[in-house]
């Protein structure tokens, strides 16, 4: 059974973005137990799904990353992802002029702490200059936000991106053929498992602020995993529905 995880914060504030440093902990003891390979989406993707493996990945290059996460998945030699708002490179993530749905206003980490995780073999993902809903972009600023983000990182860490996550997790057919132009890959945030064949550029994630715990991924590979996977998943498009 094959997946990606996602995180975004590492910290106790208990926000909808933040997961506690504990918990955090019980996740690497149990990505570094042999439970299952930790390797990049690529090779995530090249793996057959009888494979239990996953990839890590972080949305929004908050400096919990460096404070928190890239500590302790050094200590356990996990390699991880990371996706940066280009244009917010040294500022915070107020994406927008107001914060939304209980989100706190964080720093986010600068070129030279970009380049630092580049160097220790983090790889570094595009997640927009802006942070927009793509989507509601026009032609243009898509094109803008998807190739502009790509261009900056190249410029200043000098490796183009080779893979996207969508901002809020939203994309259409649009969307998704201008994402296909300019990276390999691409991720959402749909809370489901890889399963065989998945989209290249629709590619799910589990969220990890759900499975925090004494046990966060009790019964990986079973059935009733994959049940709670896809309860947890038919929950989330019911409230995006009425949102």
């Amino acid at each position: 059974m094959r997946a990606i995880l996602t995180y975004h914060a590492i910290d106790a504030s208990a926000s909808p973005i933040s997961l506690p440093p504990d918990d955090f902990a019980r996740h690497v003891a149990w990505l570094a137990s042999g439970a299952v390979a930790v390797v990049g989406i690529a090779e995530l993707l090249a793996l057959p799904d009888q494979v239990d493996a996953v990839a890590i990945t972080f949305d929004d290059a908050l400096a919990t990353v460096v404070t928190e996460a890239a500590p302790r998945l050094a200590e356990a030699s996990l390699p991880a992802t990371l996706f940066v708002v280009s244009d917010h490179v040294g500022g915070d993530n107020r994406w927008h002029s107001a914060g939304g749905a209980g989100r706190p206003a964080l720093p986010v980490l600068d070129w030279d702490a970009l380049g630092e995780l580049q160097a220790h073999g983090w790889t570094i993902g595009s997640h927009t200059r802006r942070h927009p809903h793509l989507p509601a972009c026009h032609d243009a600023e898509l094109m803008d936000e998807l190739a502009g983000s790509a261009a900056s990182l190249q410029a200043q860490l000098g490796v183009r991106p080779t893979v996207l996550a969508y901002p809020y997790g939203e994309v259409d057919a649009r969307v998704e053929a201008e994402a296909a132009r300019h990276y390999a890959l691409a991720v959402g945030t749909d809370h489901a498992l890889l399963g065989d064949g998945p989209p290249r550029h629709r590619l799910p994630r589990l969220d990890g602020w759900y499975f925090r715990g004494a046990e966060p991924f009790r019964g990986w590979g079973t059935s009733a995993f994959r049940r709670r996977v896809a309860w947890r998943h038919a929950l989330r498009r019911v409230r995006r529905a009425f949102q």
